[in-house]
């Protein structure tokens, strides 16, 4: 057995940049959360490998994120512990992966242990062979064999020990075997057909297995837990629009808008510093999973956006607003980029010892009262605080079950949610709505005062690259939607930055992350730069074509095309057709190469893409790229057939080629009102399956690949849209009432 004390392999203090293993060397902050673990944790990567290999050990994998709850649990229980620390130095090569990071590691050995456990999640344990073949996987494991019927971490590593120590040969064998069951499973897994699918039998099926799913009381998919799902949403808001007048896009919009309303008026929703939380632990949207993540923030700013262009109500411009002003607040760079998230978990108090989760959401009666102590002018013994209290459904024993609290954290907490309405709150103190509305914000900002005063969660200041692209669409969206152009100049100073920082043309690729370091004050790239995956390129050529359509800036279509060409060269396959999650030639480390199948907490690199290369054919009068996008979805004509509800996302792309997109050019200069008059319009409408161009004569790079926008120029000396199918135009109009009447 190694030894555990001093040398290139112990934990002496200060060896590895003033912490105790190689983790300290590394930017990401889950992996220096773990750098004074007395386990000899190694980052992913040929050192781990080598020594593996080298002393005939086996590895112990554990992948994470930096605001993942149980993560924190099993550190503290089992990371902290000297024994444990000493079983895994000693007979292991540990591992730490920051799943954000490498989504290509997480993707292998999560298919692993969901294929034997029956589920996932993480923390991710699995142990692999010295040739990174899995042979044992779980998530979350206890200390001990005691708790909760779990089988314990410490005997779970003695027995692999054993079963190593007595016929290691067995063992890799059994890896090799489960590697090969693997490649079938994932081939499997992903079916192509011979023919595109009919859209209509598509979508058809896709709606009614939602519907099956929908919730009708609370809004929402399922029971609990209950994730916000955005690409659902955004389907029901497809659906509509390709059907407004029939039973189902009528009950699609109502899915689309009653969700998206009762999440906002839930616990999941923070009504005091804004932004949406991961999940709801139950089914009203009352409870949630604290961590605030920023693909949530961004895709539900996207739906946020449809759903005020669909229904035209004031509340879900609103809830845009305000979940932006949480990003810009809370989760921006000075640089211009967003950071990941915020943990769960938080102190209590400045002198607390331990964490909770929630700590810095939640409110007890008596603090909220003596926080809100205003008595209301003409109503004696009435405060501000009794209003709030009822609106938001604060209690004096707290507002959260004890079911739903299985460790006491939120004893006499309240979470606050809105089981009402104004209109209710204002007849209860006999108030007028509009000066509830006032009390209430008032109310508001002072408790966001007084929570400031609070430790705040961890911040993971990580900047990815495809969530980075996801927001650039969230706030080019909000651009549009809200004719806002703050929410414009965030989306752009976003894709500068990342043009500055993430894209090397020099090696004509992207890179995954960079991060912030506090001793240079700045964004830096890690000693081992991580090439970007499909869904970085897909993800921020979305982002680049919706800030096109927000500001009209042709370089950002230029750009979009040349992340598009790499992203075929690297990812695309050439036997089966879609796109590998990782490039080729990286089979030392990843040894499964695997394609992203399924639209979950965020969209599949698949599903983006080929809307991509759909909306990219149309700006570049490029049919091949069309005709790529048919090939990528043939690839999973089997998923589409069979549970279009995995592929929403996907769906949606077969519907924008299907259902013959419009073309709107608008011939006019896009800093004059004339122009900007008629793409108002245009943004008033929620028109999925379109593409906006504006041409003002000096467009030479659009000019050059749609010969048709030559002949294309205002009328009578004004701005002037043609609104083409095919490139194949009905009579230009020069007034929005015409533009308007043509949209509709």
């Amino acid at each position: 057995m190694a030894s555990t004390s001093g040398g290139a392999d112990g934990l002496s203090e200060g060896s590895f940049g003033g912490f105790k293993n190689r983790l300290g060397l590394e930017k990401s902050p889950y992996l220096l959360q773990h750098a004074n673990n007395p386990v000899n944790w190694y980052p992913w990567g040929k050192e781990a490998f080598e020594k593996a290999k080298k002393e005939n050990k086996l590895i112990f994998l554990s992948v994470g994120y930096s605001t993942c709850h149980w993560c924190h649990v099993m550190e503290k229980e089992s990371f902290e512990n000297k024994e444990i620390g000493q079983i895994l130095n000693e007979n292991f090569v540990p591992i730490k992966v920051d799943r954000e990071e490498r989504p290509d590691v997480d993707q292998v050995y999560m298919l692993f242990v969901q294929a034997t456990q029956g589920g996932g999640g993480w923390p991710l344990s699995v142990w692999l062979t010295p040739s990174l073949k899995p042979i044992v996987g779980g998530t979350y494991f206890p200390p001990e064999d005691r708790y909760f019927g779990r089988p314990g971490f410490k005997s779970v590593l003695l027995k692999i020990i054993k079963a190593w120590q007595d016929n290691d040969r067995a063992v890799l064998q059994q890896g090799d075997e489960i590697l090969s069951q693997l490649a079938q499973a994932a081939k499997f897994k992903i079916e192509k057909t011979d023919n595109l699918p009919d859209c209509q039998t598509i979508v058809k099926n896709c709606f009614d297995m939602l519907n099956k799913r929908y919730d009708h009381e609370h809004g929402g998919f399922g029971r609990a837990p209950k994730f916000p799902q955005p690409v659902y949403l955004e389907f029901m808001f497809r659906r509509y629009a390709v059907d407004k007048e029939g039973d189902d896009g009528r009950k699609a919009r109502e899915i689309g808008l009653t969700t998206l309303r009762k999440m906002a008026l839930g616990g999941m929703y923070d009504h005091i510093g804004k932004g949406f939380h991961r999940y709801s632990t139950d089914a009203e949207w009352h409870l949630p999973h604290f961590e605030k993540m920023l693909y949530d923030q961004a895709q539900l700013a996207a739906a946020y956006a449809s759903a005020y262009q669909v229904s035209k109500e004031p509340v879900f411009a609103e809830i845009l607003h305000e979940i932006l002003f949480y990003v810009s607040n809370c989760l921006r760079d000075k640089a211009g980029g967003f950071y990941s998230a915020e943990d769960a978990d938080s102190l209590p108090a400045e002198t607390a010892a331990e964490k909770k989760e929630g700590a810095f959401y939640v409110w007890t009666y008596e603090e909220l009262l003596n926080s809100l102590s205003t008595t209301l002018s003409g109503k004696e013994g009435v405060t501000e605080g009794d209003v709030f209290a009822f609106h938001y459904d604060v209690q004096k024993s707290g507002n959260i079950e004890p079911f739903k609290d299985p460790h006491g954290e939120l004893l006499r907490q309240n979470v606050l949610i809105v089981r009402g309405d104004l209109k209710k709150t204002a007849e209860k103190f006999d108030l007028s709505v509009e000066d509830t509305q006032k009390i209430l914000v008032a109310a508001r900002r002072k408790l966001n005062d007084l929570r400031q005063k609070r430790p705040r969660p961890h911040l993971d200041n990580k900047v990815l690259t495809s969530w980075n692209g996801l927001m650039i669409s969230g706030f080019a969206r909000a651009a549009q939607v809200l004719d806002d152009p703050d929410c414009l100049r965030r989306a752009s100073e976003a894709i500068e930055f990342l043009s500055a920082t993430v894209f090397q043309p020099q090696h004509e690729r992207l890179l995954r992350s960079c991060y912030y370091d506090a001793a240079r004050d700045g964004m830096v790239i890690g000693s081992n730069p991580i090439p970007g995956f499909a869904d970085d390129y897909a993800m921020l050529i979305n982002g680049l074509l919706d800030t096109y359509e927000a500001c009209f800036d042709e370089k950002l279509i230029q750009f979009a095309e040349k992340l598009q060409n790499i992203q075929d060269n690297l990812f695309w396959d050439e036997n089966d057709n879609g796109y590998f999650a990782t490039a080729a030639g990286n089979e030392s480390e990843i040894v499964l190469r695997l394609k992203d199948g399924e639209d979950g907490a965020e969209p599949s690199s698949n599903s983006i893409s080929c809307r991509n290369l759909l909306r990219l054919s149309m700006f570049l009068g490029r049919p091949e790229l069309a005709e790529k996008a048919v090939k990528l979805m043939t690839s999973f004509g089997s998923h589409l057939q069979t549970m279009p509800m995995a592929v929403p996302e996907m769906v949606g792309a077969l519907m924008l080629y299907s259902n013959t997109p419009k073309q709107i050019i608008i011939c006019g200069d896009s800093n004059c009102d004339d122009t900007k008059a008629l793409i108002r319009c245009v943004n008033s409408h929620y028109l999925p399956n379109k593409v906006v161009i504006v041409s003002n004569g000096e467009t030479p790079f659009l000019r050059d690949r749609i010969a048709v926008l030559s002949s294309m120029h205002k009328v009578d000396g004004k701005a002037t849209a043609y609104v083409c199918e095919n490139f194949e135009c009905k009579k230009p109009v020069n007034t929005v009432e015409e533009l308007d009447a043509i949209l509709k």
